[in-house]
């Protein structure tokens, strides 16, 4: 569904930004460096203890209200009722029927407060687990992810989005961690750009070019070697792995009948591709869905678009169970804030991070857990407060990762998430 009436800020006015420095050759796409691709596995087969994350980013702002945490009844609830879900005690927003019977899957954290209500800054710190300052960057947690867990999976690139809609490409979400870990971005859901050999070249000619191609780098790093000759040189190995392995991309080989339940529309096919990847060994992958910066309309909005999300993350959380993943998958359902309690004079909800809600679940997490509690009307948090800090460690935790602990970027150790945090231990299994 596509939302015409957000708040106008920069962050929906441009497309989003992506590497001009992308090289001509056919793996322009994936230059930066990607894990070395190796043969796929049915999920029976991985290793137990590969871990993986799934964030699905509910992009400009959920509202808590129509969704995790539900106020019916009250002056600010809106029309939607609660509904009981899996997990006795807990309900949920009538518009995620499908969700509410994986709830005892999932985990809910309802008092959330980062205090920041500028959709930029808001992105930034929930993705980082820091809060933005002039003059300094911190990677992604895909970034993190894919370099914290770096050699304890094979086959797949270690960072993966799955855009709503654009080209795809390269990011440059990973900051002093460096290209190799940045996002590959599949724009609409559609195989990484360029990673086809084209038609008028033969696999021997390719394979000619790319023995020259060898030859001349080797010679030139013989004397010159950097780490950018290095990235340079790995990049292309990587991204001609890609190539070889491109039908892991194509969403098409699933069956019909996962098409029907997962909704024919663009989010129920990208996290049917999201299942696939995670399958043949993606340590992270995230899924977009947007726009949910609903100042007008709040209600009806929310109405179709959750009807949409609702069906294809019940039965991706319903698979990856059902298929023996979810104790090595780490599920994350988030925004870069909530909506406000009070309803303006366009029936929108505006921008809340004051008392909203993010949804955790799998891996090393609690299973039906709620931690955290907001007052009637849900304009502040009275019990449970966490921040985007404390969310970021708790993620790396449990993905089985020790969140104190440090990168080593250019001989200085780098702390792994914000060292004055700590992470949610009530919600870690």
């Amino acid at each position: 569904m596509k939302c015409t009436y957000a708040c106008g800020t920069a962050e929906h006015l441009l497309a989003r930004r992506r590497f001009l420095g992308q090289m001509a050759a056919g793996a322009s796409a994936v230059v930066g460096g990607l894990s070395v691709l190796a043969r796929p596995s049915a999920a029976a087969h991985l290793a137990q203890n590969q871990k993986r994350v799934l964030v699905v980013n509910m992009a400009g702002g959920l509202s808590q209200l129509e969704s995790w945490d539900p106020k019916p009844g009250t002056k600010t609830g809106g029309p939607f009722r609660a509904i009981p879900t899996s997990v006795t005690g807990l309900h949920i927003g009538e518009l995620l029927p499908h969700t509410a019977q994986q709830m005892h899957h999932l985990a809910v954290a309802r008092g959330v407060n980062t205090s920041e209500d500028d959709h930029g800054k808001g992105h930034f710190m929930i993705f980082t687990g820091r809060r933005q300052t002039p003059g300094a960057d911190y990677p992604k947690i895909g970034a993190v992810c894919a370099r914290a867990l770096e050699g304890k999976s094979e086959g797949m690139p270690g960072h993966i989005q799955i855009s709503s809609g654009g080209g795809g490409g390269r990011s440059n979400d990973a900051a002093y961690l460096g290209p190799r870990y940045a996002a590959v971005v599949l724009g609409n859901g559609n195989p990484p750009q360029n990673s086809v050999r084209p038609d008028e070249i033969t696999s021997e000619a390719d394979a000619e070019r790319n023995d020259f191609r060898r030859h001349v780098n080797d010679r030139f790093t013989s004397k010159r070697r950097t780490a950018q000759t290095d990235v340079y040189a790995s990049s292309y190995e990587q991204a001609i792995e890609l190539m070889r392995r491109g039908e892991v991309f194509d969403v098409s080989k699933e069956p019909e009948a996962d098409h029907e339940r997962y909704g024919k529309y663009d989010f129920g096919r990208h996290c049917l591709l999201a299942r696939r990847l995670l399958e043949h060994e993606a340590t992270f992958v995230q899924v977009t869905h947007s726009n949910y910066d609903t100042h007008n309309e709040n209600f009806n909005f929310h109405l179709e678009q959750l009807g949409e999300f609702d069906r294809a993350f019940a039965a991706l959380v319903g698979d990856l169970a059902d298929r023996g993943m979810l104790d090595s998958t780490l599920i994350v359902v988030l925004s870069e804030f909530g909506r406000t309690p009070r309803i303006n004079q366009n029936y929108g909800r505006d921008h809340w991070s004051r008392a909203w809600s993010v949804v955790l679940g799998g891996a090393g997490l609690q299973r039906g857990a709620v931690l955290g509690k907001t007052n009637d009307e849900g304009t502040k948090v009275v019990d449970g407060q966490v921040d985007h800090a404390n969310l970021f460690h708790t993620y790396l935790r449990a993905v089985g990762l020790d969140s104190t602990e440090t990168f080593e970027v250019a001989g200085r150790p780098v702390p792994m998430a914000d060292p004055a945090s700590h992470p949610i231990e009530e919600l870690l299994a």
